[in-house]
């Protein structure tokens, strides 16, 4: 299967982010997002607001299977996978992780790739720990909160959710000539 990375138009932001949202919200494991929204739409502008922040579709045989949203930093070789998501229907099929190794094949000078999930979301933490390759690096908590979340909104829970922060550095054996 190959997948196609297209950037969002400003005219299909509106069906990109709710097919987001439904996703996020449709495969949310019990107890994620009890307090509200599971992916607010408030979270996905922050993201698509970010400086070097690129929407991007993943495409299979011209229907949009899924999506991204990465941040990439040219400066100092670093991209964040800020949001990730495969339609509802269609998971379980290697459209996450196909569409993740199609994101490092665009990006080859990021040398560092970070993303965050929730700490109880096994499937999402099987899917970037064992299937892409990412390492736990840092456990948010009440007591080691995260310093990049905002304030928390009115009507979600305090204190901070339980997140992991999670990073993929490029092999070596990429850096270097054989």
């Amino acid at each position: 299967m190959t997948v196609a990375l297209v950037p969002v138009e400003e005219g299909d932001l509106v069906a990109f982010k709710r097919q987001m949202q439904e996703a996020f919200r449709l495969g949310a494991p019990d107890g994620v997002g009890e307090h509200g929204e599971v992916l607010p739409e408030e979270d996905v502008d922050e993201s698509l607001a970010a400086a070097g922040a690129v929407a991007l579709a993943a495409v299979v045989d011209d229907d949009v299977v899924g999506g991204a949203v990465v941040i990439i930093d040219p400066a100092d070789g670093h991209g964040r996978l800020d949001l990730l998501y495969v339609r509802h229907g269609v998971q379980s099929r290697g459209l996450g992780q196909a569409i993740w190794q199609t994101i490092e094949a665009r990006y080859p000078s990021v040398e560092v790739w970070e993303t965050i999930t929730p700490y109880a979301d096994e499937r999402n933490v099987h899917f970037y720990v064992n299937r892409c390759g990412f390492h736990v690096v840092e456990f948010f908590h009440q007591g080691h909160p995260d310093p990049n979340t905002p304030p928390s909104r009115p009507g979600l829970p305090q204190p901070p959710a339980r997140m992991l922060r999670l990073e993929k550095k490029r092999m070596a054996s990429r850096l270097c000539p054989q």
